[in-house]
């Protein structure tokens, strides 16, 4: 199917090929990064035109007070209300407010680079996709987070995923961030608000259930920032590993090694430690010799995060390859081990 914008949304001399466009951003405690982002978006130069909805959270800093300035200041910006503060709810709420047909997702965390609503929109026409998107190329500023980007677009932290590490264009399961017909949203009945994680992922899953086609091109190249610290980047991946279980559970077809590499070698690890810490007591049936081998499979691990870092990240300045190893390690354990303690009624509807 093809989009017939108006003619008088063009700017002289653009081909009359690409609509309106209506960004979309959930947004929730994001002062540090909301303005960045808006400008980023407000900076696009798409004949088109476009609008962007701001669907705010209850945010616990001055987020809201931020988009509503921002909202002031230039008329393209509508603000709508989030109360849950869930990704899915926000989206739903932003695409009810959208004007236009063609819905791009944006995150409070990204910076679209100049370009990309033109890109995103012309790859949507040529190949008659649902929603195309592209890659999550992670950026940081300070030596972790520049840690934590490596490993997030390394194979070697999130597996060979193009949403993570790019590739070449093509059919996709799902697409970093994406940009969607309406009409491919509303057919399957917009987000599910149950998903507090992977929401985009179970949407993508039905869209392509229905027919629809997933498309990914490394056009479409995304700053992303980050978590800054050691605990926010632990709780992030929990989450994200408890949620894609709940995807697993819902939809066992789609589960691959990929998925299962993090909870194997958590539960190997714990498994390994809990051995070695029982042979160390002096009820040990096995005696400490045997038991404490149990300690050789952490120390295993880390080592083979250690030469990953050496090997594949010896460019990297010193004070942030001697971070890789922690970024890798918290990655793989914390999504390890929320797959693994994902509890049932996470996946009831």
């Amino acid at each position: 199917m093809r989009l017939t914008p108006s003619a008088d949304l063009f700017s002289p001399g653009e081909p009359a090929t690409l609509p309106a466009v209506s960004v979309v951003m959930p947004v929730l405690n994001e002062e540090k990064h909301l303005a960045e982002s808006v400008a980023a978006v407000l900076g696009q130069d798409y004949p088109g035109g476009f609008e962007l909805v701001l669907a705010i959270g209850p945010s616990k800093d001055r987020t809201e007070a931020i988009a509503r300035g921002l909202a002031a200041a230039d008329s393209r910006i509508t603000v709508v209300a989030n109360p849950s503060g869930q990704i899915a709810s926000a989206m739903n709420a932003a695409v009810k407010t959208a004007r236009h047909e063609i819905l791009t997702r944006i995150d409070a965390h990204s910076m679209l680079p100049d370009g990309y609503l033109r890109t995103a929109v012309r790859t949507l026409m040529e190949t008659g996709a649902a929603d195309v998107g592209g890659w999550m190329a992670a950026e940081g500023n300070t030596p972790f987070q520049r840690a934590v980007a490596w490993a997030m677009t390394s194979p070697f932290g999130v597996g060979a995923a193009a949403n993570h590490t790019s590739g070449d264009a093509g059919p996709a399961d799902t697409v970093y961030l994406g940009v969607y017909r309406r009409e491919a949203i509303e057919q399957v009945g917009g987000y599910d608000e149950t998903m507090l994680i992977a929401e985009d992922w179970e949407l993508n899953y039905r869209i392509r259930a229905a027919g629809g086609l997933i498309w990914f091109t490394p056009d479409l190249k995304v700053t992303y920032r980050p978590r800054a610290t050691l605990a926010a980047l632990a709780k992030q991946q929990f989450r994200y590993g408890r949620w894609r279980r709940v995807v697993a559970r819902r939809y066992p077809e789609t589960v691959n090694r990929r998925y299962l590499a993090a909870p194997a070698a958590t539960a190997l690890i714990a498994l390994g430690l809990i051995c070695g810490i029982e042979g160390l007591t002096p009820f040990s049936p096995v005696g400490v010799r045997v038991a404490s081998l149990g300690f050789l499979v952490p120390v295993i691990y880390l080592g083979g995060c250690t030469a990953v870092t050496a090997v594949f990240a010896r460019d990297l300045p010193l004070n942030v390859r001697a971070r890789v190893p922690l970024a890798l390690a918290a990655m793989h354990m914390c999504w390890g081990a929320g797959f693994l303690t994902s509890p049932k009624r996470l996946s009831r509807r």
